[in-house]
């Protein structure tokens, strides 16, 4: 996250929203994700993170991912793109006629062997909230996917839903927006939002904390 990309933020937005959680915050959230079904493992920082995801993930797995800068700041999005090892959904379908093949892309990007990337917030009670301009990742992470990873930094803990739901419209969407602009030139904004309260599926859900602050 550079600063040329952060809008005007209030400071106590940054203070509340972008600080790492201290060790006992990120224990209890750990302990009520996996009440809630969702394995949790715990990762240093960003390059520990890598290792562990890379681990995860069986050799010649489909996988897919979104767009996600805890992904890119960790490198994990290019591994995964490296020809070889997997075999990387968001490079097959960025060589495809979005027209003429759009149905094969909705259902390759649907329901993939391993789905990649992050959530906005992570509750204390164990929910996961996931924002999306498009909702193409929402699917996947919900339902679709036979496994889904998802890294998350540790200053995405926060209290409840209603904390949550605050992170994203008044700190990870702004600065989403202003990457967009950056990127694309066209804003972001919020349209779908997903929350995980529960995994049914035993191992489905794997989420990697990660002890330093990653992504938005």
């Amino acid at each position: 996250m550079t600063s040329e990309l952060h809008p005007d933020l209030d400071r106590s937005l940054s203070r509340r929203f972008a600080t790492v959680a201290d060790d006992d915050r990120v224990t209890r959230t750990a302990a009520a994700l996996e009440a809630n079904g969702i394995s949790v493992l715990r990762a240093a920082n960003a390059g520990e993170a890598k290792r562990i995801v890379l681990d995860l993930i069986p050799a010649g797995s489909q996988v897919h991912h979104g767009a996600s800068q805890s992904l890119e700041v960790a490198g994990i999005a290019e591994e995964i793109e490296r020809p070889g090892r997997y075999e990387p959904v968001r490079a097959r379908v960025l060589g495809m006629d979005r027209e003429a093949q759009s149905d094969e892309i909705r259902r390759l990007t649907s329901s993939p062997d391993v789905m990649l990337g992050s959530v906005h917030a992570v509750t204390e009670t164990g929910s996961l909230l996931a924002a999306s301009a498009s909702g193409s990742q929402l699917g996947p992470y919900a339902s679709g996917a036979g496994k889904v990873i998802l890294v998350a930094g540790t200053q995405k803990i926060v209290s409840d839903l209603e904390e949550g739901l605050r992170r994203i419209d008044e700190y990870a969407f702004p600065l989403e927006d202003a990457r967009a602009q950056a990127a694309y030139g066209v804003h972001s904004a919020v349209n779908k939002v997903l929350i995980i309260n529960r995994e049914i599926v035993a191992e489905r859900i794997t989420v990697v904390l990660v002890d330093e602050a990653l992504g938005f």
